[in-house]
């Protein structure tokens, strides 16, 4: 797979990057989003940390908001993987806490009056602050549901499946509790190491960039 992901590197490294603050109006309404995370690199650029999209129409802008700006980590898987990292990698106990998914009302019925909501709002900042200082990212606009799930699905596993896309030792995710991260380098841990691109499908992402 090391041919087809260092051409996927070098295509997305070329397309335009956003950081934080980004205007979603900018942003394509349906399509897949690349991240990138300052200090990992890989095939002489800038390394692949996360793949991703939505499934409801119209949600890129907001899918992405929910991941940089709306402070709530049971409405961000990557949001939540973050937090984990942190608090793991100084033994923190709030992770017990933090690991608690609130959204159900019988969770928030059983739990809400154990949880230290100050230290959740606090843990809820200094995530916010990591992923606007330290990712960016690009999108291309893929307005088939199908076809999205389809080529992240392959997206993230050609670069899962790549020997040369290795984590750096400073690396956060190094310290997720979850061993899919650790060992896969990228900040998920669904569709690894399943069916790879063809070259038609990165024929087919170079088309998509283009339009």
């Amino acid at each position: 797979m090391s041919k087809q992901c260092d051409e996927l590197h070098k295509i997305f490294n070329s397309m335009h990057r956003y950081r934080f603050p980004f205007d979603k109006k900018t942003i394509p309404q349906n399509g897949i989003y690349i991240l990138f995370e300052d200090g990992e690199k890989a095939h002489g650029v800038d390394r692949i940390v996360r793949i991703g999209t939505h499934t409801g129409k119209d949600q890129l802008p907001s899918r992405l908001q929910q991941h940089f700006i709306m402070e709530n980590k049971d409405r961000s898987i990557f949001r939540k993987n973050i937090g984990r990292a942190i608090l793991n990698k100084r033994n923190d106990e709030f992770l017990r806490q933090w690991e608690i998914d609130l959204t159900p009302k019988a969770s928030r019925d059983n739990n809400l009056k154990n949880i230290d909501i100050k230290r959740l709002n606090n843990v809820e900042k200094e995530v916010s602050k990591y992923m606007q200082e330290n990712f960016s990212f690009a999108v291309f606009a893929v307005d088939d549901k199908k076809q999205r799930l389809e080529l992240e699905s392959k997206i993230i596993s050609t670069v899962s499946l790549c020997k040369e896309c290795n984590h750096s030792k400073d690396w956060l995710g190094n310290f997720s509790p979850k061993e899919k991260i650790r060992k896969s380098g990228l900040w998920l841990v669904n569709e690894l190491y399943k069916e790879p691109l063809t070259v038609k499908d990165i024929d087919i992402i170079k088309n998509l960039i283009k339009q």
